[in-house]
């Protein structure tokens, strides 16, 4: 059967997730006078929150507990002397300056101007609902899309198949007419796979792919690609 539907995570792989949240990051720093090493508290924070996101996605871990936990490890990593009142404050406001940055992937307008007018487009994010509409509409991306699903609003994360059914069934689409397009191996990409469609591996960082996933590095390969 012919494809019909493209299902894109946003977070890593429309959106530049990585560059967005360093800079909302630096910027909440400078604005509440939080002194430190910047360069090292970042580094170590993003190694905490990736394993802080994978304990999300296996259900270890609740997402309030990520919101603030990931700050208070990576505070402690660095031995800065961080309250529970600076913790929560850090934790909220991160958010806030995060849903504002604008940073896509590059070519992400081109690849979906030339993808819209072939086929359906879709979001499928397990990120928190609360700031994914609003960075989707801030960044330019909202027009592209016929519908965006959101992991908290079908009560599961991807990988589950139940949150791939719901984007399925909401876009009128079937599995073997669609396709997944992410940065997540195990999420997006095996996820998809198990429940019947096919993937894309958006392998930014280069990575070795095994060799039953089909993979790009840059956004521009989906023109050759559909």
């Amino acid at each position: 059967m012919s494809i019909k539907h493209l299902f894109f995570d946003l977070d890593h792989t429309l959106w530049d997730f990585d560059k967005n949240s360093k800079r909302a990051l630096s910027q909440l720093f400078k604005a509440k006078n939080i002194l430190c090493d910047f360069e090292i508290f970042h580094q170590n924070y993003e190694r905490i929150n990736h394993a802080y996101w994978k304990k999300i996605e296996q259900g270890m871990v609740t997402k309030e507990a990520l919101k603030y936990g990931r700050f208070k490890d990576a505070f402690l990593s660095i031995d800065y002397p961080a309250d529970e009142a600076l913790i929560k404050m850090v934790g909220d406001e991160y958010l806030n300056y995060l849903a504002e940055q604008t940073l896509l992937f590059d070519d992400a307008i081109e690849v979906l101007s030339y993808l819209k007018t072939k086929y359906k487009l879709h979001i499928i994010s397990n990120g928190f609902q609360e700031i994914q509409d609003y960075k989707i509409n801030k960044s330019g991306l909202l027009p592209y899309f016929e519908h965006i699903v959101n992991a908290e609003t079908v009560g599961v994360k991807k990988p589950n198949p139940k949150i791939y059914q719901y984007a399925v069934d909401l876009a009128t689409a079937k599995p073997e007419e669609s396709v997944m397009i992410g940065d997540n191996l195990d999420a997006d990409v095996y996820g998809a796979m198990h429940f019947g469609m096919q993937a894309i591996y958006f392998n930014y960082k280069s990575q070795s792919v095994p060799n039953d996933v089909k993979a790009i590095t840059t956004l521009i390969e989906l023109k050759e690609v559909f």
